[in-house]
């Protein structure tokens, strides 16, 4: 028997050490978002599976007997098309989805669904930290009347795609004294940031809070219709009728 952990959250490393830890035979996967990933505690692959029938090809080869879905959030094409191969292929399947961040009293936040609604809400001249990674840049094509600053994890490929903004490249976790500190560097006026959920991440927001800056959250995708948990306690468990 082998779980196939779809990594790509903080979470899938605890996912990964408690299988190796207890001799839960386990394969790690990472799509490749970023180069330079922190290592599983499990034999990793990384890269795309090469679409549906791909994956399907991988499943069988590997004689994978379970599913752990612990990416991103955001990463619903992946969540989705493995939720609905898992189920045609009868396969279990978990997906590990973090709690929501919500507003705490002091904050400024206004949800959209799409990163593109951001333009109704952004003033000329205004300065906005994207906090939405590199892929979601696109949908900003229409915030030419302000100043983008786009922060991601690894070095661009090329030039920023507007005269209007630029990159700003740092690896987490930043502390919220870190976060404040750059966002008044940069005179920051609206923040735009994926509701990914999340201890170490949040330190953003808290940074946005005690600056008064408006903050313009997207919206999670909706769920694939999985089996669903939201603490590593509950993964744990659904994972030990896999232990040797």
């Amino acid at each position: 028997m082998t779980v196939l952990i779809l990594a790509g959250s903080g979470e899938a490393r605890q996912i990964a050490q408690y299988c190796a830890r207890w001799g839960i035979r386990a394969i790690g996967s990472l799509a490749g978002a970023t180069r330079q990933p922190s290592k599983l505690s499990v034999y990793t692959r990384h890269g795309g599976f090469g679409g549906a029938d791909g994956f399907r090809d991988y499943l069988k080869a590997h004689q994978i007997t379970a599913i752990v879905d612990a990416t991103h959030p955001f990463a619903s094409n992946i969540t989705r098309r493995s939720f609905e191969i898992a189920q045609e292929m009868g396969l279990p399947l978990l997906r590990f989805e973090r709690p929501e961040w919500v507003p705490m009293v002091g904050d400024h936040w206004l949800t959209l669904t799409d990163e593109t609604e951001a333009v109704n809400y952004i003033k000329p001249g205004a300065v906005v930290f994207l906090a939405t990674g590199r892929q979601s840049l696109p949908k900003f094509a229409n915030l030419s009347h302000a100043r983008l600053i786009c922060r991601q994890i690894d070095p661009p490929d090329s030039e920023f795609p507007w005269p209007n903004g630029q990159y700003l490249i740092g690896r987490p976790p930043f502390s919220v004294a870190d976060e404040e500190s750059l966002f008044r560097q940069l005179d920051v006026d609206v923040l735009v940031v994926k509701n990914a959920g999340g201890a170490s991440s949040r330190t953003k927001l808290d940074a946005a809070r005690r600056l008064g800056i408006s903050v313009l959250m997207i919206a999670r995708p909706l769920p694939s219709g999985a089996l669903s948990v939201q603490t590593l306690a509950e993964v744990e468990e659904w994972l030990d009728k896999w232990k040797s």
